[in-house]
This record gives structure tokens, C-alpha cells and sequence, in this order.
């Protein structure tokens, strides 16, 4: 069977390969500990699941404008002027179903075929993904990880030319977890004015940040708001990963082209969804701010364990939910070692190499997980890996 060039390249992202093979074991009768899909333990929020199912009933499952309803864009763009402190319009707010749609579909509104996209190399696959359905040309640019993971941004300088069509950042980053700083920020939104490129800025992990952090915009710098697509939504926050809503923010322009691109695809997101997700925004946040505590003590924790673990080296993730350790002493892929941790450990993790070439010799672990589960993962990685040395 013949298929278009275009999706020649695309794959399975390696999560829910991993996934796959790990229920398998388990209807053989093993106990995994899941440590590899990247989504929320905790359920969605009484108050939001309340608001939607209240929609359902009075009968909110009809269209909805492309673009989004105009009530869940106007508290978009009220509570992101507040918080990038810079006046956001809601005709420059477009609702999706998912954030993924928001990544997609600016990527098709800009690129043209041969056009050059730069994007973070370990990085969220479906990057790469996009570049390539749009006919561009995906450029690497590596995460280093003695700058907690923030770009290399030599090797940057000397990938960005006249051909640079956009460049996406994501931060706090999957799958490492780290924070690009204000003065890297700075440094690439110069070379953005100077050579003309889009920025992409995914921050779908924004709020998930530790140490009392405030995770830097790139949209905030002078001149860059013209030039910059925030992407965003509701998944990692609020536990929404199953309800589908996310939104982009960008020039009026831009997001009028997306809003036909959604128009001739998708259509609209789901009423009901988008009435839950006011909810989310403009309901009490305390849930929120309890969950990132939580967080940020299974993060201390699975770090800790992990680099009391001879072979491994973790540095202690900024944000997100991810850590990145480091397994080179190993001698082994992160390929491999993931394998045989999945065997001998029962534990499902992701190597490195799922996000990219960059990723080899690292692998991923998520602690959106209990105490217990972490510390049990821990005890048994060690006992796996024992034998290694």
C-alpha cells in the first residue's frame, strides 16, 4: 500500500510503546510500576468535573465557535496579560482540542517546504513530527545538561542562518524536567529579531515549577510578542490529560489562519470541555498549589534515590514532572538499559533516545506516582542494576 511522503516518517511515540509491552507483562502476572506515561496520578478536580458534568445536563454539547467560546477566551487572555503583565487580546487566543493542535497547526501556517525549524534535541517527539508534515526541515539543537538542560547555545548560533523559518522552546522541558533562564531567553530572542524567525513556545508545564521559581516567557522580551506562539492548556495542571483543551496565544493574524486550519479538521472543542476548563482558570487553585508541593517532595525523593544508585547521576529537575538521569557508566544504550530494568525491575521507564539522538545515555522516569511506588521503583532499579558493576 502506497502512502504520501509526508507521513512516511511519523512513528509511535515510545511511551506508549513501552506502555504496550508493559500491560503485556502484566496479564502474564507482573507487577509493573509505571514510571513512563507522562500524565497526572491525580484525578481531575472535583470542582472542574463538576462544572463539566452541570454542562452535560444542561445541555452544553453543541458547536462552539472554531476559534473557541468567546467567555474561555476572554479568561485566557485576562488571567495571561496578568501573568505575562503585557495586555493579550482574545481575538489572539485560540482554543484547541488538546494543546497538540496549537503545535500542529501554526507549524503548517508558517513553514514552507525547505524551511529550517530548530527545536530542542531531547525533546517532545511529536516536534519533529510536525516539522516534517509541514514540509520543513527539523534541526536539532542539543540540551546540555551542565546548564540544567537550557540550550547549547554556541551549537545554536551556529545552526541559525537565513533559512530558519521558526524555533521551538520548551520549558520547564519534557523530558528533562529543566528551565530555560531569563539571560538564554534573552540571547535567542536577539537572534530572533536579527534573523527574522518565529518563536514557538510550549509551556504546557509552566506552572508545574519548584523552589518557589517564576518560569521566564519568552513572549515577555521586548519585540517578541509579534514574532512568538505561546502554547498551552490544561492537561498537566489540572489533571485534564482525557478532556482535550489547550489554547495558543499569537498575532491576530496567525491566529486567524489556525482558527481555519481547526474550522477544516477538527471543527471546534468540545462545549462542555471548554465550560469545565473556566472552571479550572477562575476556580479555587489551592488543589493546584497542593499537587506541586507534592510534586516537588516525589521529585526530592526519586533524585535522592536515584543517585544513591552507583551508575547514575541525576540533577534535581526545576520543573514538570520528569528527572533525566544520566546513564553512561553503565556502558550500556538507554535502549538497553531500560529493557532490563523493565525485566528485572518491573519498573516501565523510557530511554533517552525516545526524545532524540541527544537523549541517548540518559533515561526518563516520571514521578507523577505515590511515595511508595517511587521508593519501591528505587529499591528495585538498584537491585537490577547491581550486577552491572
Amino acid at each position: 500500500m502506497s502512502f504520501a511522503f509526508r507521513i512516511s516518517h511519523l512513528e509511535p511515540e515510545g511511551a506508549y510503546q513501552v506502555l504496550a509491552r508493559s500491560q503485556a507483562l502484566e496479564a502474564e502476572g507482573r507487577q509493573i510500576i509505571h514510571l513512563e506515561i507522562g500524565e497526572p496520578d491525580n484525578e481531575t478536580f472535583d470542582n472542574i468535573k463538576a462544572a463539566g458534568i452541570r454542562a452535560i445536563a444542561e445541555g452544553k454539547t453543541r458547536y462552539t465557535p472554531p476559534m473557541g467560546m468567546k467567555q474561555l477566551r476572554e479568561v485566557i487572555a485576562q488571567q495571561s496579560s496578568l501573568r505575562y503583565q503585557m495586555a493579550i487580546d482574545p481575538d489572539q487566543v485560540v482554543v484547541s482540542p488538546g494543546a497538540k493542535p496549537n503545535l500542529f497547526f501554526p507549524a503548517l501556517a508558517l513553514i514552507e517546504p525547505g524551511d529550517e525549524v530548530i527545536y530542542p534535541n531531547p525533546g517532545f517527539p511529536t516536534y519533529e513530527a510536525m516539522i516534517r508534515v509541514a514540509g520543513g526541515i527539523p534541526v536539532p539543537v542539543p540540551l546540555v545538561e551542565e546548564k540544567n538542560f537550557s540550550f547549547d547555545l554556541d551549537a545554536f548560533r551556529t545552526l541559525v542562518n537565513r533559512k530558519t523559518k521558526l524555533v521551538i522552546l520548551n520549558s520547564p522541558g519534557n523530558p528533562t524536567g529543566g528551565v530555560m533562564p531569563l539571560q538564554d531567553l534573552e540571547a535567542i530572542a536577539s537572534i530572533a529579531r536579527n534573523y527574522n524567525f518565529w518563536i514557538m513556545s510550549d509551556e504546557i508545564y509552566s506552572r508545574i515549577a519548584y523552589d518557589d521559581m517564576d518560569v521566564p516567557s519568552m513572549v515577555t522580551l521586548p519585540g517578541m510578542m509579534e514574532r512568538t506562539i505561546v502554547v498551552d492548556g490544561f492537561s498537566k495542571t489540572y489533571a485534564m490529560t482525557g478532556w482535550r483543551l489547550g489554547y495558543g496565544i499569537m498575532p491576530r493574524e496567525l491566529a486567524h489562519k489556525v482558527q481555519l486550519l481547526l474550522t477544516h479538521s477538527v471543527g471546534s472543542t468540545a462545549n462542555f470541555v471548554q465550560i469545565a476548563g473556566i472552571e479550572a482558570l477562575t476556580g479555587p487553585q489551592d488543589q493546584v498549589k497542593a499537587v506541586i508541593k507534592e510534586y516537588q517532595h516525589r521529585r526530592d525523593v526519586m533524585v535522592d534515590g536515584l543517585n544513591a544508585i552507583p551508575g547514575f547521576k541525576c540533577l534535581r529537575p526545576q520543573g514538570a514532572f520528569y528527572v533525566f538521569p544520566n546513564i553512561r557508566a553503565f556502558g550500556l544504550t538507554s535502549a538497553e538499559l531500560a529493557d532490563l530494568i523493565l525485566e528485572k525491575a518491573n519498573v516501565a521507564l523510557l530511554p533517552g533516545s525516545s526524545f532524540g539522538k541527544y537523549g541517548e545515555g540518559y533515561l526518563r522516569l516520571v514521578y507523577s506516582n505515590s511515595i511508595t511506588n517511587i521508593q519501591m521503583a528505587i529499591q528495585q532499579i538498584g537491585e537490577a542494576v547491581n550486577t552491572l558493576h
